[in-house]
Protein backbone atom coordinates (compact mmCIF):
# COMPACT_ATOMS: atom_id res chain seq x y z
CA UNK A 1 0.00 0.00 0.00
CA UNK A 2 1.43 3.43 -0.90
CA UNK A 3 2.46 5.96 1.75
CA UNK A 4 0.45 9.16 1.38
CA UNK A 5 1.49 10.98 4.55
CA UNK A 6 5.00 11.28 6.00
CA UNK A 7 5.05 12.84 9.46
CA UNK A 8 8.25 14.07 11.04
CA UNK A 9 8.06 14.25 14.82
CA UNK A 10 9.65 17.11 16.71
CA UNK A 11 9.08 20.23 18.75
CA UNK A 12 8.35 23.59 17.09
CA UNK A 13 10.45 26.71 17.53
CA UNK A 14 14.10 27.71 17.09
CA UNK A 15 15.11 26.47 20.55
CA UNK A 16 14.54 22.86 19.45
CA UNK A 17 15.73 22.95 15.83
CA UNK A 18 18.99 21.06 16.24
CA UNK A 19 17.98 18.76 19.10
CA UNK A 20 17.84 14.96 18.93
CA UNK A 21 14.06 14.94 19.42
CA UNK A 22 13.68 16.82 16.12
CA UNK A 23 15.23 14.20 13.88
CA UNK A 24 11.82 13.60 12.29
CA UNK A 25 11.58 17.27 11.36
CA UNK A 26 15.02 17.10 9.78
CA UNK A 27 13.93 14.29 7.48
CA UNK A 28 10.75 15.89 6.12
CA UNK A 29 12.48 19.26 5.79
CA UNK A 30 15.22 17.72 3.67
CA UNK A 31 12.70 15.81 1.57
CA UNK A 32 10.66 18.97 0.96
CA UNK A 33 13.80 20.89 0.04
CA UNK A 34 14.88 18.18 -2.39
CA UNK A 35 11.48 18.29 -4.09
CA UNK A 36 11.40 22.13 -4.12
CA UNK A 37 8.36 22.15 -1.84
CA UNK A 38 7.60 24.57 0.97
CA UNK A 39 5.92 24.05 4.32
CA UNK A 40 2.97 26.25 5.14
CA UNK A 41 1.19 26.59 8.44
CA UNK A 42 -2.22 24.91 8.49
CA UNK A 43 -4.00 25.96 11.67
CA UNK A 44 -6.84 23.51 11.10
CA UNK A 45 -4.27 20.72 11.47
CA UNK A 46 -2.00 22.36 14.08
CA UNK A 47 0.82 21.47 11.71
CA UNK A 48 3.08 22.75 8.98
CA UNK A 49 2.29 20.90 5.77
CA UNK A 50 3.92 20.51 2.36
CA UNK A 51 2.81 18.55 -0.70
CA UNK A 52 5.22 16.75 -3.01
CA UNK A 53 4.85 14.40 -5.97
CA UNK A 54 6.59 11.04 -5.87
CA UNK A 55 6.04 8.28 -8.43
CA UNK A 56 3.19 10.31 -9.92
CA UNK A 57 1.21 10.64 -6.70
CA UNK A 58 0.68 13.28 -4.05
CA UNK A 59 2.49 12.74 -0.77
CA UNK A 60 1.84 15.03 2.18
CA UNK A 61 4.66 15.98 4.54
CA UNK A 62 3.80 17.21 8.01
CA UNK A 63 5.49 18.73 11.04
CA UNK A 64 3.07 18.83 14.01
CA UNK A 65 3.25 22.14 15.85
CA UNK A 66 1.63 20.83 19.02
CA UNK A 67 4.84 19.75 20.78
CA UNK A 68 5.95 16.15 20.88
CA UNK A 69 3.57 14.66 23.42
CA UNK A 70 0.50 15.89 21.50
CA UNK A 71 1.67 15.02 17.99
CA UNK A 72 -1.26 12.68 17.39
CA UNK A 73 -3.79 15.51 17.16
CA UNK A 74 -2.16 16.86 14.02
CA UNK A 75 -1.68 13.42 12.49
CA UNK A 76 -5.30 12.36 12.90
CA UNK A 77 -6.59 15.73 11.67
CA UNK A 78 -4.60 15.45 8.43
CA UNK A 79 -5.51 11.78 7.98
CA UNK A 80 -9.23 12.45 8.39
CA UNK A 81 -9.19 15.49 6.07
CA UNK A 82 -7.41 13.68 3.23
CA UNK A 83 -8.96 10.27 3.95
CA UNK A 84 -5.60 8.65 4.65
CA UNK A 85 -5.54 5.24 6.34
CA UNK A 86 -3.13 4.48 9.21
CA UNK A 87 -1.22 1.99 7.02
CA UNK A 88 -0.66 4.83 4.52
CA UNK A 89 1.21 6.86 7.15
CA UNK A 90 4.95 6.88 7.87
CA UNK A 91 6.09 8.52 11.11
CA UNK A 92 9.78 9.49 11.25
CA UNK A 93 11.20 9.83 14.75
CA UNK A 94 14.27 9.70 16.97
CA UNK A 95 15.01 6.32 18.53
CA UNK A 96 16.90 5.93 21.82
CA UNK A 97 17.26 2.18 21.40
CA UNK A 98 19.36 2.56 18.24
CA UNK A 99 22.86 4.03 18.18
CA UNK A 100 23.69 7.06 16.03
CA UNK A 101 24.24 5.84 12.48
CA UNK A 102 21.57 3.15 12.83
CA UNK A 103 17.97 3.12 11.65
CA UNK A 104 15.14 0.71 10.98
CA UNK A 105 11.76 0.86 9.30
CA UNK A 106 8.85 -1.18 10.56
CA UNK A 107 5.07 -1.28 10.73
CA UNK A 108 3.27 -1.34 14.06
CA UNK A 109 4.79 -2.31 17.38
CA UNK A 110 5.20 -0.58 20.71
CA UNK A 111 6.25 2.96 21.50
CA UNK A 112 9.33 2.24 23.65
CA UNK A 113 8.50 5.21 25.86
CA UNK A 114 8.42 7.70 22.97
CA UNK A 115 5.70 10.19 23.87
CA UNK A 116 5.16 11.31 20.30
CA UNK A 117 4.58 7.78 19.05
CA UNK A 118 2.38 7.05 22.04
CA UNK A 119 0.12 9.99 21.26
CA UNK A 120 -0.06 9.16 17.55
CA UNK A 121 -1.09 5.59 18.39
CA UNK A 122 -3.71 6.78 20.88
CA UNK A 123 -5.21 9.41 18.56
CA UNK A 124 -5.33 7.04 15.57
CA UNK A 125 -6.70 4.28 17.86
CA UNK A 126 -4.16 1.91 16.31
CA UNK A 127 -0.42 1.28 16.21
CA UNK A 128 -0.75 -0.06 12.67
CA UNK A 129 1.26 2.66 10.91
CA UNK A 130 4.81 2.70 9.56
CA UNK A 131 7.74 4.09 11.56
CA UNK A 132 11.19 5.11 10.40
CA UNK A 133 13.32 4.93 13.54
CA UNK A 134 16.45 7.10 13.37
CA UNK A 135 18.98 6.20 16.06
CA UNK A 136 20.28 8.83 18.47
CA UNK A 137 21.61 6.48 21.11
CA UNK A 138 20.62 6.45 24.78
CA UNK A 139 22.57 8.45 27.37
CA UNK A 140 23.46 5.19 29.18
CA UNK A 141 24.64 3.46 26.00
CA UNK A 142 26.75 6.53 25.19
CA UNK A 143 28.26 6.69 28.68
CA UNK A 144 26.53 9.96 29.56
CA UNK A 145 25.02 10.93 32.91
CA UNK A 146 22.16 12.97 31.40
CA UNK A 147 18.56 12.08 32.09
CA UNK A 148 16.65 10.98 28.98
CA UNK A 149 14.38 14.03 28.97
CA UNK A 150 17.43 16.29 28.98
CA UNK A 151 19.33 14.18 26.44
CA UNK A 152 16.66 14.29 23.72
CA UNK A 153 16.32 18.08 24.06
CA UNK A 154 20.02 18.68 23.43
CA UNK A 155 22.00 18.71 20.21
CA UNK A 156 24.06 15.63 19.33
CA UNK A 157 27.83 15.89 19.08
CA UNK A 158 29.28 16.75 15.68
CA UNK A 159 30.26 13.10 15.18
CA UNK A 160 26.79 11.81 16.04
CA UNK A 161 25.14 14.51 13.94
CA UNK A 162 27.18 13.32 10.96
CA UNK A 163 26.16 9.70 11.61
CA UNK A 164 22.50 10.69 11.88
CA UNK A 165 22.85 12.63 8.62
CA UNK A 166 24.19 9.51 6.90
CA UNK A 167 20.96 7.76 7.88
CA UNK A 168 18.81 10.62 6.65
CA UNK A 169 20.64 10.72 3.33
CA UNK A 170 20.22 6.98 2.80
CA UNK A 171 16.54 7.11 3.77
CA UNK A 172 15.89 10.02 1.41
CA UNK A 173 17.17 7.90 -1.46
CA UNK A 174 14.33 5.48 -0.65
CA UNK A 175 11.61 8.15 -0.76
CA UNK A 176 10.11 6.99 -4.05
CA UNK A 177 9.98 3.36 -2.91
CA UNK A 178 8.42 4.50 0.36
CA UNK A 179 5.76 6.42 -1.56
CA UNK A 180 4.89 3.42 -3.73
CA UNK A 181 4.79 1.16 -0.68
CA UNK A 182 7.65 -1.09 -1.80
CA UNK A 183 8.78 -1.66 1.78
CA UNK A 184 10.63 -4.86 0.93
CA UNK A 185 12.98 -2.85 -1.25
CA UNK A 186 13.22 -0.10 1.37
CA UNK A 187 14.13 -2.58 4.11
CA UNK A 188 16.79 -4.10 1.89
CA UNK A 189 18.29 -0.66 1.18
CA UNK A 190 18.32 0.29 4.86
CA UNK A 191 19.59 -3.09 6.13
CA UNK A 192 23.24 -1.92 6.33
CA UNK A 193 22.11 0.62 8.93
CA UNK A 194 20.32 -1.86 11.18
CA UNK A 195 23.28 -2.25 13.55
CA UNK A 196 26.47 -0.32 14.34
CA UNK A 197 29.17 -0.78 11.77
CA UNK A 198 32.47 -2.23 12.98
CA UNK A 199 35.27 0.34 13.10
CA UNK A 200 38.02 -0.36 10.55
CA UNK A 201 40.96 0.46 12.79
CA UNK A 202 41.84 0.49 16.45
CA UNK A 203 42.21 4.29 16.31
CA UNK A 204 38.70 4.73 14.94
CA UNK A 205 37.44 2.41 17.67
CA UNK A 206 38.94 4.77 20.25
CA UNK A 207 37.35 7.74 18.52
CA UNK A 208 33.94 6.12 18.72
CA UNK A 209 34.23 5.14 22.38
Amino acid sequence: MPIRLIVGLGNPGPDYEGTRHNVGFWFVEELARRESAFFREEKKFNAEVARIRLAGQDVWLAKPQTYMNRSGSAVVAIALYYKILPEEILVVHDELDLMPGCMKIKKGGGNAGHNGLKDVSEKLSTADFWRLRIGTGHPRSLGLSQQVADFVLHRPSAEHREQIQECLTAALKCATDIATGDMTRVKRALAPFSSPRTPKTEDSDKDNA
